[in-house]
């Protein structure tokens, strides 16, 4: 029988589980922070919708479940070591046999939407534009390879909106799941959850994603790192280019994409999604490539840490930061909430608690495009006009000097 342990602490909280869950792709747990006031209208559970990445190419997904055999795992049990679960997107063809994958899957959003207060069967995840297990697309080429790391208590798919749209553009991009902080699905059905006794700080992200990196050179030279040795899509470990390496993240994430940055040089660019930047210690190594914040509510006027960490980019940077936005807004939440929201009746008042008043239309093609154009620059040295300064498409987002 698979063991799924149930949420408990700090598991979900209002600004949580915008970021961990909601059915709907959010890193915030909706319950703790009081329950839904309105009753479900429709008892049959609704499929939530994810927009469809903007880019020429189609795109697949493949799990991997991966193993740190250098870190025992006191959680998981005497002589039980590390184990994460990460998913690698791709640039994919003939994907017309290969099923979409679900956003996150049945019993991770029931144990989400179950602690945050909402009816379990309240929605079905999305599908997203994932095919999974379709072959890689070969351009010819190796391709740049992006690494994400999730906020505190979410998930791994928490910004599929972001990642599925690099995906179609010819990106690589490989998404952790940080065990015991957050809900995670291993293959054999264990569901695990945020621990209060895991202490997992953005220093254990980084830990994590330098050994994700390990296995991805592992994977580009032709081995099989899954634990099972599942089957890869054909042309998958053929396709990564190693000298061309980016990593962003939401929150916790960002704050430790920019830890990761510190201590690990293949990362070559860096994006943080309102990261707060606090860590023991902080992240005040001098960095001499590139890093962009796309900030919201830790801004470098409100927030310390950031404007600290900000001192310390000496190469190229830029923070940007739209209109109303808040700290959920670039990533899924701030598309798949207001979705919930109508599903279950959720007042206008109490959504706009959950995800602030920026539109979400605008805010996903804020997500696609300002990533994309920092990573197109970067890694692929790429110029375009989006990153030079205010732009009329975009006319929400500033440019702090």
């Amino acid at each position: 029988m698979p063991t799924v342990k149930p949420a408990r602490g700090q598991g979900l909280t209002r600004r949580g589980l915008i970021g961990a869950a909601v059915a709907a792709g959010v890193s915030v747990p909706m319950g703790v922070a009081g329950r839904a006031t309105a009753a479900r209208p429709d008892p049959g559970p609704v499929r939530l919708t994810l927009p469809q990445p903007t880019g020429p190419y189609r795109v697949g997904v493949v799990p991997l479940h991966l193993v740190n055999r250098s870190q025992p795992e006191p959680l998981a049990g005497p002589g039980r070591y590390r184990e994460l679960m990460v998913s690698v997107w791709y640039p994919a063809r003939n994907v017309q046999r290969y099923p979409r994958a679900p956003w996150m899957t049945a019993a991770s959003i029931r144990m989400l939407l179950d602690s945050a207060g909402f009816d379990p069967d309240a929605a079905l995840a999305p599908l997203t534009a994932g095919h999974q297990g379709a072959p890689v697309r070969n351009p010819g080429r190796r391709l740049p390879v992006v690494l994400y790391s999730h906020g505190a208590g979410s998930h791994r798919s928490d910004t599929t909106i972001v990642v599925q749209e690099l995906a179609s553009h010819g990106y690589v991009v490989v998404t952790v799941d940080h065990t015991y902080d957050g809900f995670s699905e291993f293959p054999d059905g264990r569901v695990t959850v945020r621990e209060d006794d895991a202490h997992a700080t953005p220093w254990t992200y980084t830990r994590d994603v330098r050994f994700v990196l390990d296995q991805i050179a592992h994977l580009a030279a032709g081995g099989n790192p899954d634990v099972a040795h599942a089957p890869l899509p054909a042309g998958l470990g053929a396709a990564l280019d190693l000298s061309r390496i980016g990593m962003f993240g939401w929150s916790k994430g960002g704050t430790a994409t920019a830890l990761t940055m510190g201590t690990d040089q293949r990362i070559r660019a860096g994006l943080s999604l309102d990261g707060p930047m606090q860590s023991q210690p902080l992240p005040t190594t001098d960095l001499y490539r590139p890093f962009m914040l796309m900030t919201a509510e830790f801004t470098r006027a409100a927030e310390p840490a950031v404007a600290e960490f900000y001192t310390h980019l000496r190469g190229w940077r830029l923070n940007v930061q739209a209109a109303e936005a808040v700290h959920s807004s670039y990533g899924d939440n701030q598309w798949l909430v207001p979705q919930l929201a109508r599903i279950i009746g959720m007042s206008d008042e109490e959504l706009a608690s959950w995800v602030g008043n920026l539109d979400p239309a605008r805010a996903f093609r804020i997500g696609q495009a300002y990533p994309l154009a920092f990573f197109d620059l970067h890694l692929r040295h790429r110029g375009g006009h989006l990153l030079n300064g205010p732009s009329r498409s975009f006319p929400e987002v500033t440019f702090i000097p």
